[in-house]
């Protein structure tokens, strides 16, 4: 989710999956006004879940301009027969590390239930 589309997102007030992990963030000035403006404005959301989607959506946003870098394998040929090469920069490790954090988070989630 784009941070533009966030406003929308907290219009319909749709409910993510949340981890039982918590996150204590101090804010400077101008960011804590500009979320107590936000929670003004969307009062059905806590100010804890509108900064959980900025968060998510500046990640999002983060892994997009990770820049392509080209490796030397060819892993697909485009719709013209092209080779297209492997990324062998830095968005490949933040995804795989994001899966590895992932899996142990919902592994640790689904323990709780039990």
């Amino acid at each position: 989710m784009k941070i533009r589309e966030l406003a929308q997102h907290w219009e319909e007030n749709a409910k993510g999956r949340l981890t039982k992990t918590g996150y204590t963030i101090r804010l400077d000035v101008e960011a804590a006004a500009r979320l107590a403006a936000i929670t003004d404005m969307y009062p059905k959301r806590q100010p804890e879940e509108l900064l959980g989607e900025l968060i998510g959506a500046a990640l999002e946003e983060l892994e997009a301009s990770f820049p392509y870098v080209k490796g030397s394998h060819v892993v697909a040929t485009d719709e013209e027969g092209d080779p297209l090469y492997e990324d062998v920069g830095p968005t490949p490790r933040f995804l795989a590390l994001s899966r590895r954090h992932l899996h142990e988070l919902s592994a640790r989630t689904d323990k709780q239930k039990h």
